[in-house]
């Protein structure tokens, strides 16, 4: 089989850790690599000095995609950059009949999830989103015994969702912290949460009633040091003050956690031209939310209640599935920076009339409870012939998450009711799409 040819639109730290990686490496027989797109040749820099073997390679900014396709002919588009990228680049692809690959969350907007979805419905290429948290040995596990039948027709779902005072407060140092780029958290990050509920009950999200503020960082953060703005963590005079800061450090030594994302929280500012990933969590131009507390509507009449906050004493999530036969419970607490000792996750179903079952499941190593490496086997060898449901997340999927975000956010500044058919701009729900 010949190699696929690669470009990247994007030359992130996710690009570099997720995929220029594994397709170095692991994957070296089935791809290659033949040019980078970004709109700031540092991130090239940086990118040949972590992978020498690429060293040499074509590179263009933005205005010059055109050009990059017709020199490099590539099979397929990787896109990784900042969320607000993605579009334009997801939608030139498919244009031109090449496969794509995005980072999730697809898009930022329902606008642009219209834009993607028409793309796809008249392109010969196909778009996957990588949902890598389907892929964990956990999730994977519950979509089987949803499929099984074990809780019957789903009916509510109870999720949960808790990210600590590091990696939360990750998203209100760097770009996402600004709506404009990121589409705020229930788009950036909450995109994965709403992924894994659709995916796992088989219903599409219809409408989506919340409320939500920022309670913990910003200007009115109530352990802000002093009320500047243009602080960085690696320069700041009052970053002893900081409780944020202090949690991860001493003031002998400044220390940093394990990290689980690919080292994408905490990036040295010599890596990009003008912009640093270690700005103040507490400056006054923050304009998202850190804090969710929402219902969503399904289309087969199933409900979910959903909560995230970004400034908790330990990371992880709560989750149970009720149906018309039995409940799925289970909890995940990430372990490597909580501070207290944290037991294997398991499992419990419950029938409806009967005893309880503990299911205990092989974990997996790598990144994102060992879905990664899972995700990258199914996007470059294609899907697992010995698994018998679909995963790999096309269009659709991404454009229902995405939707769902923008519902929650929407009704947080409305206080009503968001259908996700209006952010759409259509009369009815999306269609669907090849992809899933």
């Amino acid at each position: 089989m010949a190699k696929k040819r690669y470009v990247i639109c994007g030359v992130s730290a996710r690009a570099n850790g997720m995929f220029i990686r594994a397709m170095l490496d692991t994957y070296q027989a089935h791809c290659e690599i033949v040019g980078l797109l970004d709109a700031d040749p540092a991130r090239f820099t940086n990118c040949f000095n972590k992978f020498p073997a690429l060293a040499g390679l074509p590179v263009y900014p933005p205005e010059r995609f055109d050009d990059m396709i017709r020199e490099t002919k590539p099979d397929v588009l990787i896109v990784a950059g900042a969320d607000h990228t993605h579009a334009d680049y997801i939608v030139k692809g498919l244009e031109l009949n090449l496969d794509v690959i995005s980072e999730k969350p697809m898009v930022t907007t329902g606008e642009d999830c219209r834009r993607v979805l028409e793309a796809q419905r008249e392109s010969r290429g196909t778009l996957h989103v990588a949902f890598n948290y389907r892929y964990a040995p956990i999730h994977t596990r519950i979509k089987e015994l949803i499929l099984e039948g074990r809780v019957g027709r789903v009916t509510s779902v109870d999720l949960n969702w808790y990210l600590d005072t590091y990696h939360g407060a990750s998203y209100f140092k760097r770009w996402n912290r600004k709506r404009s780029r990121s589409g705020g958290l229930s788009i950036h990050k909450s995109t994965h949460h709403f992924d894994l509920v659709n995916w796992w009950i088989g219903q599409q999200p219809v409408e989506a009633f919340s409320y939500g503020a920022l309670h913990y960082y910003g200007s009115q953060g109530e352990l802000n040091p002093s009320p500047k703005d243009g602080r960085h963590c690696g320069t700041c005079q009052e970053k002893t003050q900081c409780t944020y800061f202090m949690r991860w450090s001493s003031r002998s030594k400044e220390t940093q956690p394990p990290d689980d994302h690919l080292g994408n929280v905490e990036v040295k500012p010599s890596s990009y031209t003008g912009y640093r990933a270690d700005a103040c969590i507490f400056d006054s131009d923050i304009d998202i939310e850190d804090t969710y507390s929402a219902v969503v509507k399904y289309d087969k009449g199933a409900l979910l209640s959903y909560s995230v906050n970004f400034s908790l004493p330990y990371e992880g999530y709560r989750l149970a599935i009720n149906g018309t036969r039995g409940r799925i419970e289970t909890q995940e607490t990430v372990s490597g920076r909580a501070a207290f000792t944290v037991p294997p996750q398991t499992i419990d179903y419950y029938p409806l009339f009967g005893g309880k079952e503990t299911i205990h499941v092989v974990p997996r190593p790598g990144g994102h409870g060992g879905g990664d490496p899972l995700l990258l086997e199914d996007l470059f060898l294609g899907p697992d012939p010995l698994r018998s449901y679909d995963i790999l997340a096309g269009a659709e999927a991404g454009a229902a998450s995405v939707l769902t975000g923008e519902a929650v956010w929407t009704s947080v500044k409305s206080g009503r009711p968001v259908r996700l058919n209006e952010l759409l701009g259509t009369a009815a729900e999306p269609a669907q799409t090849k992809g899933g």
